[in-house]
């Protein structure tokens, strides 16, 4: 196949590095020659790194190298089966993109955004031949994140779904199909691990060290705080807060003040030397409590969210079981999926913890998916 990738940032080198892997003939485009030079630059450097480190041969380095083409003119892509654009998240520049891109390919190119949370339908709209529009998110770094998901809009040809389900798992990744609403399947389901643990800090109930000890208590690499500082606050909190806008303002997605102040304060986390924790010099995070009882009531209340999100996805029928369970294990590297920990917890259990919640906040942030009630 011929892929073209629009845009030549990390996650649109990626996806070319990906696609070339997998034996495809790549052309990444951008329209500006200094980000095809940093893309280039950077593929050799990550590649020599794999191969100093015994991970791949110099031949299979240079064979990917030689499937990527650099250009900065869009009808370098007019040859391509696929077009997929991993530009700036606007929708306004997304569908003039799309538009854009039909007058130079054919009528049966399929045409990809990888998109975290735009409505697909929405960028079709732009399209003459819609029904070749699909969504296809990957995670960064996509080389190493097997998660990909698939997102068909409203004009999108009924069978493409599964075309494209069928062509990412012979690249090597885990593809899951989710319904076109906010968010997708993984940025919508994974709000409470950031908005419960920012809500636990607030009121005063632990320290951001020890609700982030809590969570790696349950098996998370990292906890909410420390995530949100990898991630980095400016971007985690722009996502919080499209999902709430999205979702017409539900309560359950609504952004958290004290992250925003820390957006406002140019306090973004690892990348500005300074989030919830100091990155300066040598990292220290202050010691967390070792109430163990403490401990567990943050996890089990962050959990008990997640798995409310979690069963409501599947209610509305965002995707199916094991696409949502796959998509949190292989996507945000959860230690167990969330349908399946909430069948271990125990459902009813799952449901007094929200009640009890509801009960004390008198907030729909806690309202129970009528399917756990089944």
């Amino acid at each position: 196949m011929k892929i073209g990738i629009i845009g030549a940032g990390a996650m649109g080198s990626g996806i070319a590095q990906v696609a070339a892997n997998a034996g495809n003939e790549v052309v990444l485009c951008d329209s500006q020659p200094p980000a095809l030079e940093k893309s280039r630059a950077q593929l050799v450097s990550s590649l020599g790194k794999l191969v100093e480190k015994n991970k791949m041969s110099r031949e299979a380095a240079e064979h990917i190298s030689g499937k990527i083409h650099y250009n900065s003119d869009i009808e370098s892509l007019s040859q391509s089966d696929w077009v997929i654009e991993a530009i700036v998240e606007d929708l306004t520049v997304k569908k003039s993109i799309f538009s854009s891109i039909e007058k130079w390919v054919s009528p049966s190119c399929v045409l990809a955004s990888n998109t975290s949370s735009l409505s697909i339908t929405a960028i079709a709209a732009a399209c003459e031949y819609n029904e070749r529009v699909i969504g296809i998110h990957f995670f960064n770094p996509a080389p190493l994140m097997p998660l990909v998901e698939i997102i068909p809009g409203l004009q999108t040809a009924h069978n493409l779904p599964d075309i494209c389900k069928k062509t990412l798992a012979s690249w090597g990744k885990n593809p899951v199909i989710a319904k076109d609403t906010p968010g997708f399947i993984v940025n919508r389901i994974a709000r409470p691990f950031y908005g419960e643990a920012l809500r636990i800090y607030e009121e005063g109930i632990a320290d951001i060290s020890t609700i982030d000890a809590a969570m790696r208590d349950q098996g998370f690499r990292l906890g909410p705080f420390e995530l949100m500082d990898m991630i980095g606050n400016d971007v985690n909190y722009a996502v919080t807060e499209s999902v709430f806008a999205a979702f017409y303002f539900d309560p359950r997605f609504r952004p958290s003040l004290t992250q925003k102040r820390m957006v406002e304060a140019g306090w973004l986390g690892k990348k500005s030397g300074r989030g919830f924790y100091m990155y300066q010099g040598i990292e220290t995070h202050p010691k967390p409590s070792g109430d163990t009882g403490l401990r567990k009531k943050i996890s089990s209340r962050i959990i008990a969210m997640l798995i409310n999100e979690a069963y409501d996805a599947l209610y509305l029928g965002i995707a199916g079981e094991e696409d949502i369970d796959m998509a949190m294990t292989k996507g945000v590297n959860y230690p167990k999926g969330l349908i399946k920990w909430g069948r271990e917890i125990g459902i009813g259990i799952v449901v007094e913890q929200l009640d009890a919640l509801y009960k004390t906040y008198r907030e729909d942030r806690y309202r129970c998916s009528p399917i756990m009630r089944i």
